[in-house]
């Protein structure tokens, strides 16, 4: 897959030169909806035998109109993990704008101009509630006379899931209750964060139950409280795990949020090192003990579902 990274206004020099099928979105999640949204482009772009592009920003449109600070945003995917999602869904050419006030304060016909008939877009392919600027005026049914009649114009229709459209904002809220299972079905694949392993208390090696603290970006959405199956990515290789997200509430003293995994059959030093975290299952909320004791008790039997989890899954 090609990616090509483009500021308003573009050089010419750096697009793909010739025609090709445009999927159009933001991306977030890359979830089942926007499969396929993908999906419908791959199939004309076999039919026209033409690459098949993705169109998505560097950052969420609302950060420029509404002023925010970046850092407030959080995101299903980080732009390095949507770029191995459109990887593995076969994209030929991923195109990523810097969505900033240059590019974002174009008019809708100057955005079709540059951006789909500029980019060379015979067939452009994006959801049913796709806007390219004001919804009033820049959506796929005002789409069709900004075209010209220089592009085809396929709208794919919402895809609903557990009685409700298969969304971004809906997978967040299911992921922040701990509906990892639903969140998961709906993104078509296990949800999954990265981070770097960080120094923390020692606690859990104390007790038999070591943890990796990972510290994730602001940007990245962790499920919400609570302790987790889970699968631990470093070195090459998946392990198999359990996480906890939460405070520590059962020792004295006051703690940021902390992620936490008591990695299975791993004694790794890993300190400083990236890793990659699949969520699969919650287990339960977070619980305040009354002693060290019962929190083993508790965490032998997290263990134990945690690895029924991955017999039932072989």
């Amino acid at each position: 897959m090609q990616v090509i990274y483009l500021s308003h206004p573009y050089d010419s020099a750096q697009i793909f030169s010739q025609p090709l099928v445009m999927a159009l979105g933001f991306f977030d999640g890359v979830h089942l909806g926007h499969q396929t949204v993908i999906e419908q482009a791959r199939i004309r772009a076999r039919q026209e035998q033409i690459p098949l592009a993705v169109m998505t920003f560097d950052q969420h449109p609302k950060i420029i109109y509404t002023g925010i600070s970046p850092y407030s945003v959080t995101y299903l995917s980080t732009l390095k993990r949507k770029i191995e999602l459109m990887e593995d869904l076969g994209v030929d050419i991923l195109y990523i704008v810097r969505y900033d006030h240059n590019f974002g304060h174009q008019k809708p016909q100057e955005f079709v101009d540059n951006y789909i008939v500029g980019l060379h877009s015979r067939v452009v392919v994006a959801g049913f509630d796709y806007t390219y600027g004001p919804k009033e005026i820049a959506n796929m049914d005002t789409l069709i006379d900004h075209s010209r009649g220089r592009f085809e114009i396929i709208k794919v229709e919402e895809q609903v899931m557990h009685q409700h459209k298969i969304g971004s904002s809906s997978i967040k809220e299911l992921l922040s209750d701990g509906q990892i299972e639903l969140a998961n079905h709906e993104l078509g694949y296990a949800y999954q964060t990265s981070g770097i392993v960080i120094h923390g208390d020692k606690r859990g090696r104390k007790m038999g139950y070591p943890t990796a603290n990972i510290e994730t970006s602001s940007q990245e959405l962790l499920p919400g409280l609570g302790i987790y199956v889970v699968e631990f990515y470093y070195n090459q290789r998946w392990y198999q795990g359990m996480a906890s997200i939460g405070y520590n509430i059962s020792f004295a003293g006051k703690r940021g949020l902390r992620c936490e995994i008591n990695i299975f059959d791993f004694d790794e030093d890993i300190y400083g090192r990236s890793v990659k975290i699949r969520w699969h299952r919650y287990l339960r909320g977070e619980i305040k003990f009354n002693s060290a004791d019962e929190l083993v008790q508790q965490l032998e039997q997290d263990k134990i579902q945690a690895m029924n989890f991955f017999k039932s899954c072989d």
